[in-house]
């Protein structure tokens, strides 16, 4: 039994999936970074630092001063979480865009492979054709 979990574990399938987990996962912290510290501040500036987060639809007549109040009440329909979820989802896919396009470029394109030696039984009946070919 010990043997057959060695021989799964090694398995090239699942070791290939193991490092590509673990690939996915420093990628995906390079993408986090990349916009919470580079991208946001940025978006952050040019939108005046507007945030949703705090946008809800009051349900009740009730006034309230703060969303939690009223997500208390039961009277909050936040869909201004729902925006900022969205917009960091476009960026977060715009930037993982342009990863990808830049890595695509970096990698060199393989050369393009010879064609295959012909079998020797057809080097062999060409060499007999040319010189069935030559004047006698």
């Amino acid at each position: 039994m010990l043997k057959e979990f060695r021989d799964f574990a090694m398995r090239g399938n699942l070791v290939d999936m193991a490092v590509g987990i673990i690939m996915g996962t420093a990628f995906g912290g390079l993408v986090t970074s990349m916009v919470n510290d580079i991208i946001m501040p940025v978006v952050g500036k040019i939108t005046g630092g507007v945030d949703f987060k705090n946008y809800y639809l009051n349900l009740s007549d009730t006034e309230f001063k703060t969303l939690e109040d009223a997500k208390k009440a039961g009277a909050a329909l936040t869909y201004g979480v729902f925006i900022n979820l969205v917009v960091n989802f476009v960026i977060i896919a715009f930037v993982m865009f342009m990863l990808i396009k830049a890595m695509n470029k970096m990698r060199k394109p393989a050369p393009p492979a010879e064609p295959p030696a012909p079998p020797r039984s057809e080097v062999l009946l060409a060499e007999i054709r040319d010189l069935l070919k030559k004047p006698v």
